[in-house]
């Protein structure tokens, strides 16, 4: 079978990639073994026609399918005075096209015919989206409270939805159940557990640095759910120093949702996480699957985790909306988490900061 070995991030236990490989016997996530080695000190010269396969030989999975999706604008911020990665302007309106053309494409390579996967939308829709492009049925799992829009986004591509009730977390384990009973070997295309996902979402790190002329901001704020933007975008910059192609990695800051923030519990306590945010219903995840890099991540960055309540998503979401940034309210944390960084000194007024916008409004 095609396809890069995987090798398990805890306990260094090897496998060749299958189909119901999806996970360590130990329970813990998979990454590819062999990380690309880019030929050269400096950066190629990209074309950027390719989208984000432009970046192909710093991916450990090859171009199967793809809509052109990459190369987002970053643009200036104005009175945030940060820069903006417009990581909503995909065809399915969210950055996790990034991941789900690497994911599908990695399908390709296994030989898989179905895929199945679980999501509050936004990686729900990318996956089908791109199995439908690839010619693979697809069966997504998602809140039965989930966006109409988000929803519809799926069904039109033809994929069958499962809507289960509960949280979050039920739709994950109802997801898995039916992976591991299913007896027609379905694949696994998850975006909080599948290493080819996090391939794809490291290309945003590849981008800012190309647009900046191969320099790293000092600081990159993200959501913070199950980490596949923050640790991609981690994953990528990493590549980038190890290959010599900038000199040090940024600062990275993931924003999680108030009453739904197990990282920023884990690093400052109960208290600093509590509150509520149900307009950020992209990054309601009590139990990343990443949760152990996740932190590895924030250490090895010099980074932190914090959280935004709703009324502050709120104000933000119609803030970036006046100002013609037409997001959905998860997007409006990350910018929102700004003015926090900035009093507490974490992030100083003279420094360069990336702030990833991630879904359309188009969707809500």
């Amino acid at each position: 079978m095609a396809g890069h070995s995987y090798v398990c991030s805890v306990c260094g236990q090897r496998y060749e990639p299958a189909v119901d490989r999806w996970r360590c016997d130990c329970g813990e996530p998979l990454e590819f073994a062999d990380e690309p080695t880019p030929d050269g000190d400096s950066p190629p010269a990209l074309d950027r026609d390719r989208g984000l396969w432009a970046f192909e030989e710093l991916l450990a999975v090859d171009r199967q399918v793809t809509l052109g999706e990459g190369w987002t604008p970053l643009i200036d911020g104005l009175d945030r005075d940060v820069a903006y990665k417009l990581e909503w302007l995909f065809p399915t309106g969210s950055f996790k096209d990034r991941g789900a053309t690497a994911t599908i494409s990695h399908a390709l390579e296994l030989g898989v015919d179905r895929v199945v996967e679980d999501s509050s939308g936004n990686a729900g829709a990318a996956i089908a989206t791109y199995a439908a492009r690839a010619g693979l049925d697809a069966e997504i799992f998602v809140p039965a409270d989930a966006k109409p829009g988000k929803l519809r986004a799926i069904e039109r591509t033809g994929a069958t939805v499962r809507k289960i009730e509960g949280d979050r977390a039920a739709v994950t384990e109802a997801c898995i159940d039916a992976v591991e009973g299913d007896e027609t070997s379905a694949w696994y295309a998850s975006h909080a557990w599948n290493p080819a996902f996090f391939e794809g979402t490291a290309t945003m790190a590849y981008e800012i640095a190309a647009q900046r002329d191969w320099t790293a901001p000092d600081a990159v704020v993200t959501p913070l759910g199950h980490g596949t933007l923050f640790l991609g975008a981690y994953r990528g910059f990493r590549r980038l120093v190890d290959a010599g192609w900038i000199d040090e990695i940024p600062r990275l800051y993931g924003v999680q949702a108030a009453g739904v923030a197990p990282i920023v519990a884990e690093r400052h306590g109960e208290a600093a996480a509590a509150g509520s945010n149900d307009l950020a219903d992209g990054i309601q995840i009590t139990a990343p699957a990443q949760q152990r890099a996740i932190h590895e991540a924030i250490e090895d960055s010099r980074g932190d985790a914090l959280v935004i309540d709703a009324e502050t998503t709120e104000a933000e979401y119609d803030r970036l909306h006046r100002r013609g940034l037409y997001t959905e309210p998860t997007c409006a944390v990350a910018p929102a988490a700004m003015d926090d960084l900035r009093e507490r000194g974490a992030i100083s007024d003279d420094e360069d900061v990336v702030v990833a916008l991630t879904g359309s409004g188009l969707k809500t």
